[in-house]
């Protein structure tokens, strides 16, 4: 991969790390609960591991299996998922609710993983994974090759969370230390709808792409 793919995973990243839907701000909640920044800081890493997860096995199937032949169907079908899902995204006004904030860190890094996954994070690397040259010289690859070519995808979702968990762990502590979650409901901007918007735009420059 490039340093520019890099420097895109690093930058979707940092973008889901600044998103509170994707879980700082269910980490300030916590640490509020508690009166502890340390409950904050060590909400933090099992969040990181499944927004990982998450993304993680989108990144890896697509690089350990895709094939020139297969390249086209794969991009349409994930542009068609992108706009389909950023869509559902700007339209839909559910919201996940808990209980209540006080889970195990394997309950908070399995919430990570659903919430990442029902955000549709994974699917935002789709366009920056597939713009990718196809490995082994433009043959399909081979079932046996398939664990070599997950490689890739998994470096890409490993830079991506380390960029996620750094913002995150930056605007958790802000928001804990400096303005208090009382600011969310004044100044927020709604970034989960942006990030949606962002989410459908992908997803077009994806179809455009592989047709």
């Amino acid at each position: 991969m490039t340093t520019a793919t890099w420097l895109t995973l690093a930058g979707l990243g940092a973008f889901h790390g600044l998103n509170p839907a994707m879980g700082w701000l269910f980490a300030v909640a916590r640490g509020l609960q508690e009166r502890s920044r340390r409950v904050l800081l060590a909400s933090l890493p099992p969040i990181a591991l499944g927004h990982l997860a998450s993304v993680g096995v989108v990144a890896a199937l697509v690089t350990a299996t895709r094939s020139v032949a297969a390249s086209t169907a794969v991009a349409v079908a994930g542009g068609v998922l992108l706009v389909g899902f950023g869509l559902w995204r700007l339209l839909s006004r559910r919201h996940f609710r808990w209980a209540g904030m006080r889970l195990s860190n394997t309950q908070l890094a399995g919430w990570s993983f659903l919430m990442s996954s029902a955000h549709g994070a994974g699917l935002m690397l789709l366009p920056v994974l597939l713009a990718e040259p196809v490995a082994g010289g433009g043959h399909a690859g081979h079932l046996t090759a398939a664990p070599a070519g997950a490689l890739p995808g998994l470096a890409a979702a490993g830079v991506h969370t380390v960029a996620m968990f750094g913002v995150a762990l930056a605007a958790a502590v802000a928001v804990y230390e400096v303005l208090g979650v009382g600011v969310l409901r004044r100044a927020w901007f709604n970034v989960d709808r942006l990030w949606a918007g962002v989410l459908v735009a992908a997803g077009l420059v994806t179809l455009v792409a592989a047709t």
